[in-house]
């Protein structure tokens, strides 16, 4: 393995990591400190995730293109964007990257490192939440005008939160990772086969709604500075 293509996979496992930690830490932060008003310990997950998230994806994005999403990877690689051969490692790089995030939550809040969510997030109004989630993400990805990716896609994600049944996972890396949290951001193991489907419809009605559309301001998803790594920026939580 080359060491660009190992310091791409790097990229994705710690953009990933650090991007479940902020979505299950600040969750288990907002559950903690809001005395029982859920509506503050979303608004509180919400803010630290688009922050955070805008700014791994300036972090990462010059490296790997900052997806920390098999949807995106897989939208990228059928573009022509991500060399396909590399598409297995950077799914398998974001899984492990997921996982890990939701551990160093964990140790953070000193709570038991190997868990399992027992919120079950399932029903139809969920998955078309996902699927519509993921739809618009993969879109602003596709759509962003150079140099704006990363703060769009922080908002979409944002506005996603609050706009959607499912709080807008929109990410099968995130669901993996989620389902080994049993913190306000988990997801049981069952209900996230039917998130990732979902999140996968979402994303192939993006390619295929882009391309009805035309072509956009910026006619590529990737920010010049990571034109380099022949990826794009970027991904959610």
């Amino acid at each position: 393995m080359s060491a660009s293509i190992s310091r791409k996979l790097l990229a994705e496992t710690l953009g990933t990591a650090l991007l479940l930690a902020v979505v299950i830490g600040s969750g288990i932060m907002g559950e903690r400190l809001a005395g029982g008003n859920v509506a503050i310990a979303l608004l509180a997950n919400t803010l630290a995730t688009v922050g955070g998230l805008y700014i791994l994806i300036e972090v990462f994005g010059p490296v790997s293109g900052a997806h920390f999403n098999p949807a995106v990877s897989l939208a990228m690689a059928i573009r022509g964007e991500l060399p396909r051969s590399l598409l297995p490692s950077y799914v398998l790089a974001q899984l492990l990257g997921a996982m890990l995030g939701a551990w160093l939550a964990h140790a953070m809040f000193d709570l038991a490192i190997l868990q399992f969510s027992g919120k079950t997030r399932t029903g139809t109004g969920q998955w078309i939440a996902e699927a519509v989630a993921t739809f618009g993400l993969l879109l602003v990805i596709l759509r962003a005008p150079p140099g704006r990716v990363a703060a769009m896609v922080a908002a979409y994600i944002g506005a996603a939160y609050w706009f959607t049944a499912s709080t807008s996972f929109a990410n099968p890396a995130a669901a993996f990772g989620r389902m080994f949290s049993d913190s306000f951001a988990g997801i049981a193991p069952s209900s996230v086969p039917g998130f990732v489907l979902a999140q996968l419809l979402g994303a192939a009605l993006a390619l295929l709604a882009n391309r009805l559309l035309g072509s956009s301001n910026s006619n590529a998803p990737a920010e010049p500075s990571a034109k380099p790594s022949d990826s794009s920026p970027s991904l959610h939580a």
